[in-house]
Parts: C-alpha cells; structure tokens; sequence
C-alpha cells in the first residue's frame, strides 16, 4: 500500500452512503432499489486468497501457478455473491476483471462472465513510487468515470492497490466492493458493501 491520495468523496446519496457503509448489517430494501435503478460502478476487490503476498513482482498472466490462488471457501463465496444478485435483482450488463487469475476467477464464478483488463493489473513491484501510482491511476480511472448503460450497473474485479491509486482508499478486506457513482469526468465513492452484506439479503 502507498500513502492515501485525494478524491472527491463527497456523499452523492446521503441514505444509500450510511446504509452501505462497512457495518455488520443485512442489504436494506433502499439499498436494493437503488442499485436497480443501475448507474453504478461497483468495483470489488477479488475474494480472499490462500496467502496474501505481492506476487506482482513474478506473476506471468495466463500462468495461475505463478500468482495467488482462490481460498476453497472463497469460490463458495464469490458464488454466493452472484447468487444474491441475481436474488436481489440488480442489473449489470458489463463484468471486467483484471488479467490475474484471483481476479477474472472471482468474476466468473459470482457472474458467469467476464472481460480481462489490463488497465485493472497492478504495476510489477513490490514498492511503488509516485510515477508508477500515477500510472496505475491513469490507467485505470477511464473505467472508474464511465458512465454504464442505461438501467445498468458495471461490475468490475480488481486489486487493492490499483483501486487506491485512484481513490487514496485500500480496500479492505478481500471481496469488499465499494460503490461508484460516476459522470463521465469524475466519480463519487457513495459507500462499500462487506462480503458478508451481500449474503444477508
């Protein structure tokens, strides 16, 4: 992780931020139909791994043996979150993953579909200077301010450090997602959904 960076964070809906905020409750029916509406951006961080190491540094894409691997529990997991999508009825039409294996696994096992993108993988190195943040960050922000389809959510799978290299927030814990609402400019976070929350419904 790296130091925070600014973002404009301000509350696009007040209820739908407390409500989605990091605390040990069920999905509310507010929640749920906002979310059906579409217009957001819900970005997870992938679903927990066996170990936790920054394999970055000699992961080869298309290589699972050489990255990070899915927890057993963790495939239940992902799947019990697509499960409560489709039992909640939000609408998504779009699913991008990074190209590591955690990430595209945890996509297709929740949605059943998936597009790797490589603006989603972190820089290779343990550390990062200012420069690489920066990279990271104009890579991935055209995802994070694209406006979805109508009547849409986009579902993105992606890392801790790629996400805060845009928003200055480290996604904690694995499987977190937190909510965007984007212009097309900029975005909102509006708040963040624990895994655990989308299983509650």
């Amino acid at each position: 992780m790296f130091s925070p960076l600014s973002v404009r964070t301000a509350l696009f809906v007040p209820v739908l931020s407390l409500l989605l905020s990091n605390c040990a409750i069920p999905l509310a029916s507010s929640i749920q139909e906002a979310l059906q509406q579409g217009g957001y951006i819900i970005y997870f961080r992938h679903v927990s791994t066996e170990v936790d190491y920054a394999d970055q540094v000699t992961a080869v894409m298309g290589d699972c043996s050489t990255q990070r691997v899915l927890s057993e529990a963790d495939w239940q997991q992902a799947k019990m979150i697509g499960a409560a999508f489709r039992a909640l009825e939000i609408p998504y039409d779009t699913v991008i993953s990074s190209e590591y294996c955690r990430a595209w696994q945890t996509a297709d096992l929740a949605f059943d579909m998936y597009t790797k993108n490589s603006a989603l993988n972190f820089f290779p190195a343990e550390e990062y200077t200012s420069a690489q943040v920066t990279q990271m960050k104009d890579a991935v922000m055209p995802l994070l301010v694209q406006v979805p389809h109508a009547g849409m959510n986009t579902i993105i799978v992606g890392h801790g450090d790629v996400f805060e290299s845009a928003t200055g927030v480290y996604p904690e814990p694995q499987g977190v997602a937190y909510i965007l609402k984007p212009d097309g400019i900029n975005f909102t976070i509006v708040g963040s959904v624990l895994p655990d929350q989308w299983l509650m419904y």
